[in-house]
């Protein structure tokens, strides 16, 4: 989950306490399910209501949903932003879970209003991304080739 959540530039204490707590699990002598059994998650130094449910969830089912959703990829005309000047990975999918801009015209209005460059990671011109943006949105124009 922390590296998921790093990846997507979450609350930095929020993935340190993810990190700890997997620490910490890590280290027990102890198999985790034992201790869910017991009722005992939330005595795990860094683990709370909130994570000792998705161990439970994850002793249940196999899985966690918080953590499914995080793996779900970047729509492939999103991920395609990250060929625009300035714009990472890592940025791209900030942009799109975290500030829900879905568009390239989401994206270029965030571009014109200049809140881009307080996202952490932007590293570029507004401007010739602002260009990059225009340019992909217009068709493409395909030369007809006439016949003699």
């Amino acid at each position: 989950m922390a590296e998921r959540l790093a990846t997507q530039r979450a609350n930095p204490y929020r993935v340190r306490a993810y990190r700890k707590a997997a620490d910490t699990i890590e280290a027990l002598e102890e198999d985790i399910a034992d201790v869910a059994a017991r009722h005992a998650l939330e005595d795990i130094d860094g683990v709370g209501k909130d994570l000792a449910d998705k161990i439970e969830e994850f002793l249940r089912t196999g899985t966690i949903q918080a953590y499914e959703a995080l793996r779900t990829p970047l729509p492939d005309a999103v991920r395609a932003w990250t060929q625009l000047p300035g714009l990472s990975e890592s940025l791209v999918a900030y942009l799109y879970t975290r500030l829900h801009i879905t568009t390239l015209t989401d994206l270029e209005q965030l571009v014109r209003s200049h809140m881009l460059r307080t996202a952490p990671g932007f590293s570029g011109s507004e401007e010739r991304l602002l260009e990059a943006i225009i340019a992909s949105q217009q068709p493409s124009i395909t030369k007809r080739e006439e016949a003699p």
